[in-house]
């Protein structure tokens, strides 16, 4: 059996005799040693998952009254707040950027060496610039410092180096903790860059609560994909004016029935002298009137009082929720007790809320 790498094991046979059966030995080499890969692989990427929190809670640990300095600047500032960065740095800026601008604060990013051929002129004297830059002596960001300083452009520094170019060049300097890089080498950015991303998402947060933005001010800056949708309102999918099917209390049960079918949301709204919603009559309220002389009746004999009802401010996941409850499938939509609307579960579910 030359050439063969391998190893012979005995198995017993059924007859009791024992039969000699070659292994190829390299495949269950390649195995064990897939498997202490995959070990590896594991060890390794914990180990940087780790180094990455403990940086994160260091640089927590760091936030003080200069923090707060740049919330402030970013509060005030009456234009944009223009994020740059180089390399790995500049691809966080434009996150930061993008989160800035979804949250209520218009930013926009500039890449540090186009500005020196001309995108300099994206910058205005009531913005503010975010600098980005782990060692604080990135050569691409020299034009764009010169350029803020001539024109007293306020610039917040994000960087490991408070005594570099950078962090001495800025108003405001947020120094990054000591932490390695999370690379065995410590050169790839991995670390440093985390936490400048998360020192972002930091900012972002901060400002959207300092100003009060609301999810209603969220939607009207997300207005497409699944998100918006669940921020979607009542008023923005509800049936108004004509639409709504609403008779007085003395209106006879034949008229009722007309205005049931021609509206065809198989109720109708009720309202007193004052126009404000006092009952519904529904399909359900005919079959349980059906033998009392029903035409003959007026809308006060046969509705059901106090409905429930939704507020056009309202989520439409909210009305979705509230018919999926009371098992019905509209609702009047109701403001200051005056039916504004009427919203059918088919609405909603067109809309892609569910």
């Amino acid at each position: 059996m030359r050439g063969v790498i391998g190893f012979v094991e005995a198995m017993d046979r059924p007859n009791g005799g024992v039969v000699l059966c070659v292994s190829a030995g390299h495949q269950l080499v390649k195995a064990k040693s897939k498997s202490v890969e995959q070990g590896a692989d594991i060890k390794s990427a914990r180990r940087v998952l780790r180094m990455e929190a403990q940086a994160l809670d260091d640089l927590a640990a760091t936030l003080d009254h200069r923090f707060e300095a740049a919330i402030d600047q970013l509060a005030n500032t009456a234009g944009r707040v223009v994020v740059t960065g180089m390399g790995k740095s500049g691809h966080v800026g434009r996150k930061i950027a993008a989160t800035l601008a979804s949250v209520g604060t218009p930013a926009l990013y500039v890449h540090p060496a186009e500005a020196s051929h001309g995108d300099m002129g994206m910058i205005a004297v009531s913005d503010t610039v975010v600098a980005l830059s782990n060692s604080g002596e990135t050569a691409e960001l020299g034009d764009l410092l010169s350029y803020a300083r001539r024109f007293s452009i306020p610039v917040i520094a994000i960087t490991a180096n408070a005594a570099s170019t950078l962090g001495e060049a800025a108003n405001i300097t947020l120094a990054l903790p000591p932490s390695p890089e999370a690379c065995p080498l410590g050169l790839a950015p991995t670390t440093s860059t985390t936490m400048m991303l998360a020192l972002g998402d930091a900012l972002a947060v901060a400002l959207l609560e300092r100003k009060g933005f609301t999810s209603q001010n969220f939607h009207v800056l997300h207005p497409g994909g699944k998100l918006g949708r669940k921020l979607l309102r009542v008023s923005d999918v509800m049936h108004a004016d004509g639409e709504v099917p609403l008779l007085g209390m003395d209106a006879p049960m034949g008229e009722a029935l007309i205005t049931m079918t021609a509206k065809r949301f198989g109720c109708v709204g009720i309202v007193d002298a004052a126009n404000a919603l006092v009952g519904v009559i529904t399909d359900g309220d005919l079959r349980r009137h059906i033998g009392d002389d029903l035409l003959h009746r007026r809308t006060r004999e046969v509705m059901t009082p106090d409905p429930k009802t939704i507020r056009p401010a309202a989520l439409a996941s909210e009305a979705l929720g509230l018919m999926n409850a009371r098992a019905i499938t509209s609702v009047f939509v109701v403001e200051d007790g005056v039916p504004v609307g009427i919203l059918h579960i088919h609405d909603v579910l067109r809309a892609g809320v569910a």
